[in-house]
């Protein structure tokens, strides 16, 4: 039995060998309070506990992510697509303010906006936008701020498809875990 989040990693790994830039990134799926699908592209980190998002509490998907959600990683260079349906887990403080000093400087002053003005708030202009960012005051030594957070995603059922078959017929495998064990099927593509 292979370990789909093994096979997964090493996936990854083969898309970024290749320069692939989606190797770096998921398509994060919630439903918003209205019941409506809600769909962003996000960076998704490898971290030595599994997969983790980074998420502004002030942003509407935090509230979103609090139980379970959906990720695609679309492998472009590999011909690979995972979908994953996880639980998610807020990490630790620790581990927000250690792994926050790793981010570039722009990404950091907007989570000092998010402080002032809550993620995907309307302003009057991107002008607008720019000056209230330039006009921030971040504490020195730059730390995180309290709405700084991050989800590590726990898979509970896993598919992977796989485009590269000699014969055109796409392999599709879905792995769902049951009591700590991953059960693998093969399904119709």
């Amino acid at each position: 039995m292979i370990d789909p989040m093994a096979r997964f990693f090493a996936d990854r790994e083969a898309a970024r060998a290749a320069s692939d830039p989606m190797a770096a990134v998921c398509v994060l799926a919630t439903v918003d309070s209205d019941g409506l699908p809600q769909v962003r592209t996000l960076v998704l980190r490898d971290i030595p506990e599994g997969l983790a998002i980074y998420i502004n509490a002030s942003s509407p998907k935090w509230q979103q992510s609090q139980q379970q959600v959906a990720i695609q990683v679309w492998l472009p260079s590999i011909q690979i697509k995972y979908r994953i349906q996880a639980r998610c887990e807020p990490l630790t403080a620790e581990h927000i303010a250690e792994s926050w000093q790793l981010r570039p400087d722009v990404p950091k002053q907007m989570d000092w906006l998010y402080e002032q003005r809550p993620q995907s708030s309307v302003v009057s202009s991107r002008d607008d936008l720019l000056n209230l960012l330039e006009n921030i005051n971040p504490p020195v030594p730059l730390v995180a701020p309290e709405g700084a957070r991050g989800l590590l995603l726990l898979p509970e059922r896993i598919e992977r498809l796989d485009l590269n078959q000699a014969n055109g017929v796409h392999d599709r495998t879905r792995y769902v875990l049951d009591t700590g064990r991953w059960l693998e099927r093969t399904l119709i593509p």
